[in-house]
């Protein structure tokens, strides 16, 4: 699990502001990487973003004011896979003369944990050392040893801080090198890094392009009148491929939740991402669960928030988890990737008709739904609650809107204790009846089916009666550990349609709440509703719009009927995807339409996100009215006005393949 991040001209330099250099499995192996010619920097004519694998940087030397007669051009190109970072740097003289150079690339790693490159305090001991013709870059903590690799395919000067290279381009002439950065994690017995180096005519790059051709060719053909919305479904499918990694030990791709920030396993995201990929790529979906049902929680453990049944959460790969420095080695804070198992196992098996997988996973399916009675109904009261028992280090807010300030009261106090908030109880309905389902139909057990149901019943009946605000006609945020109502109102009251356990009379007012100025941007719906005593347009989980959020509550609305609000969600968010280059951010900013020509970006989201590439894809199934009944897809399409004719040919399913058209009305 490899990424670069880097300016526009293709270098790395430490910056507090981006979070540039090359990453590995959590860790920073490289925070400097800056090319200059004749000791100056160089400035970008052209970034072609070849593929999310490769690019290219097409360079002159100088600055912008003086580079327009420039007689010399330098092009990099870079491909990141399989644990090797390639670089070609060609070097080409426009003059009718030779011309004398030195190129000049400064190499550093301060080995930053990603949790950590803000402010880095490294417990380890670095080092450096040349060694025939390379640069090795070292790290030795206790009995881990990492280590970094630089060479290049030409003849350099190599120091302890980079490659110098003194080279006569001849007229009209070219020069290359190529650069590779190879790692290695290992004890400190382990064999010579220099026995895993490749060659440089690996063939990593071909099979990584090969590989991406065949993703796309799997997927579902989209053909649209719609421009923005055939480059944000384009987008959606490279991203959710860009974020692919081995992450099992059966060799399964799952994929990481968001870059940069995210770039490791995460329970609920994996699982959002996956349910809103199953018409698209359902084969991503069992490799999700083998992992999370590898990992089903099986003890008590504290720090981890580990209890038996419970769902990971999160899983870090980089040393402050190895060291217990940050709860993530792994960590299970998450109230809701519990009963969010069940509901992606039922929702797989309806849509690819794969029995085999749900009977293979039946006593994780059944530990999971035993974890919403026993340990997630803290206060035993029927809900599913949740209370941080990692103090130092745990998250307190267990839920999707996870920052410490994201579940408040109206007036903006925030709950003390252990919080139920209105979504988790959707998701334990929904996992309930889907549970019956899979008990009643694959697993013959009509005894325990029959107690699922009536077990989701009464959850509903209560929930409608005791979350209900009656003088504000919403559903509370959530519940505190004495009962009170968390009276904001938030959009995760959108994810009560989604999961069904919203009575229909009251479903009517939550829509028109969403859709109303004080959530609905114009852009999606906000997070927090303006007015609200913690209501800001850029607050994280407190104003923003995350469009996998929108997506949940648009398939929501037509799941009650409100076909026209959801079109118009839809409609809205593949609008905005337009001017984020096709690709949706985690979240962006909350300003209403009325303020802003273009929806403005969020600084600290991730982007590309798995769950914001995977909620075009949901925007998709809900504008489509997809859902598989049976043996059968039904179609039942309602499009935004200005979308115009939408075909989506080759819809895999226990059905073989179908297609779907409609047209915006």
């Amino acid at each position: 699990m490899m990424f670069m991040i880097s300016d526009g001209r293709g270098d790395i330099l430490p910056s507090a502001e981006l979070p540039t250099g090359l990453f590995s499995f959590d860790m920073r192996v490289l925070s400097t990487w800056d090319l200059t010619v004749n000791g100056e920097g160089l400035t970008a004519l052209s970034v072609d973003d070849l593929r999310y694998f490769e690019s290219r940087y097409f360079l002159v030397p100088g600055e912008p004011t003086h580079y327009v007669d420039a007689n010399l051009s330098v092009i990099r190109q870079r491909s990141v896979g399989g644990g090797l970072f390639l670089e070609r740097l060609t070097v080409l003289n426009h003059q009718d003369v030779p011309v004398d150079l030195r190129i000049r690339l400064d190499i550093s790693t301060d080995f930053a944990d990603i949790t950590e490159v803000a402010d880095v305090q490294k417990k380890g001991k670095i080092s450096v050392a040349v060694e025939d013709g390379t640069l090795r870059l070292l790290y030795h903590r206790e009995n881990q040893r990492r280590e970094v690799v630089v060479s290049s395919s030409a003849d350099a000067a190599v120091d302890d801080h980079g490659m110098t290279f003194e080279i006569q381009v001849g007229p009209q002439g070219a020069w290359d090198t190529t650069f590779q950065v190879v790692l290695w994690s290992r004890g400190t017995e382990g064999r010579d890094i220099r026995e895993a180096v490749p060659a440089y005519d690996t063939p990593a790059k071909v099979e990584t392009g090969e590989a991406l051709d065949e993703w796309l060719a799997a997927a579902p053909t989209l053909t649209c009148d719609s421009a923005s919305l055939d480059q944000a479904y384009r987008r959606s499918l490279v991203d959710l491929a860009a974020l692919r990694f081995q992450g099992n030990t059966r060799g399964e791709m799952v994929f990481a939740a968001g870059l940069p920030w995210l770039m490791g396993f995460f329970g609920r995201d994996a699982i959002i991402t996956s349910l809103q990929a199953l018409p698209f790529a359902p084969q991503l979906t069992p490799a999700v669960l083998h992992t999370l049902a590898d990992a089903q929680g099986s003890r008590l453990d504290d720090f981890a928030e580990e209890e038996p049944g419970k769902i990971l959460q999160e899983f870090r790969y980089g040393e402050r988890a190895g060291y217990e420095e940050i709860s993530a080695c792994p960590y299970y804070g998450g109230a809701d990737t519990t009963p969010l198992f069940v509901v992606l196992l039922d929702e797989y098996e309806r849509w690819t008709g794969d029995a085999d997988l749900v009977r293979e996973l039946e006593f994780h399916a059944r530990l999971a739904l035993d974890w919403i009675d026993s340990y997630g109904d803290i206060m035993g009261d029927g809900y599913v609650w949740y209370a941080c028992r990692n103090e130092r280090l745990g998250v307190q807010n267990q839920g999707w809107k996870d920052s410490a300030d994201a579940i408040s009261y109206r007036d903006g106090r925030l709950p003390v204790g252990p919080r139920a908030t209105c979504e988790l109880q959707g998701y334990a309905y929904d996992a309930k009846r889907r549970g019956a389902r899979l008990a009643r139909d694959i697993w013959s057990d009509a005894a325990y089916a029959d107690q699922l149901e009536r077990e989701a019943a009464e959850l509903k009946r209560r929930f409608n009666e005791e979350f209900w605000i009656s003088n504000g006609r919403y559903y509370a945020l959530g519940m505190d550990a004495d009962g009170n109502l968390i009276d904001a109102c938030a959009s995760n009251m959108g994810h009560l349609l989604w999961s069904g356990i919203a009575d229909p009379d009251k479903a009517r007012h939550v829509v028109g709440h969403l859709m109303s100025r004080r959530l609905f941007s114009g852009w999606g719906i906000r997070t927090l509703a303006e007015g609200a005593g913690r209501y800001s347009p850029v607050g994280y989980h407190n104003g923003t719009i995350w469009p996998f959020d929108n997506a949940l509550i648009a398939c929501g609305m037509r799941r009650y009927g409100f076909d026209e609000e959801a079109a118009v969600v839809a409609g809205a968010m593949i609008g905005a995807a337009q001017f984020f280059d096709g690709r949706l951010p985690g979240a962006f900013t909350g300003y209403d339409r009325a303020l802003t020509k273009y929806p403005v970006q969020f600084p600290a989201a991730c982007s590309p996100h798995a769950w914001s590439a995977g909620a075009v894809l949901m925007f998709l199934r809900s504008m489509l009215g997809l859902d598989p009944k049976g043996e059968h897809l039904i179609v039942r399409p309602h499009l935004p006005r200005d979308i115009g004719r939408i075909e989506l040919l080759d819809i895999p399913g226990r059905w073989g393949v179908v297609d779907a058209f409609g047209r915006g009305h």
